[in-house]
């Protein structure tokens, strides 16, 4: 009954929701919302504007290290398995894998900003 409730009431907040939005729309438009933001650049110029390769490695490093945090999340439930050791070696080794991969960008200078 209670999956049933909590169900019901996610999806009626939810449709409730997408209609205030769809009956309350931003009725003050002026010329700047109509603009596309273009992730910085002017929307004017040209669209094959070079991008820096540095940008997506600076991205790619944040999401592995992200995905690091993920990882590393459960890590207080997981003191309570049975087997201990193995818990905190496969942890620690995540960590030593995580941060030698830092250690390799910092050296090969993969995280400097300026070219």
């Amino acid at each position: 009954m209670n999956l049933l409730l909590t169900l019901m009431t996610n999806i009626l907040l939810a449709l409730l929701l997408i209609t205030i939005t769809f009956w309350l729309p931003q009725l003050n438009m002026y010329t700047e919302k109509f603009n596309p933001y273009e992730c910085g650049f002017d929307p004017t110029t040209s669209a094959r504007l070079p991008f820096s390769m540095k940008f997506f490695l600076i991205a790619i490093t944040f999401l592995l290290f992200d995905l690091e945090i993920a990882l590393l999340l459960p890590l207080p439930w997981a003191t309570q398995t049975s087997n201990l050791m193995l818990t905190i070696n496969m942890i620690l080794a995540l960590i030593v894998i995580m941060a030698a991969g830092l250690a390799y960008e910092w050296i090969q200078k993969g995280l400097d900003w300026i070219e």
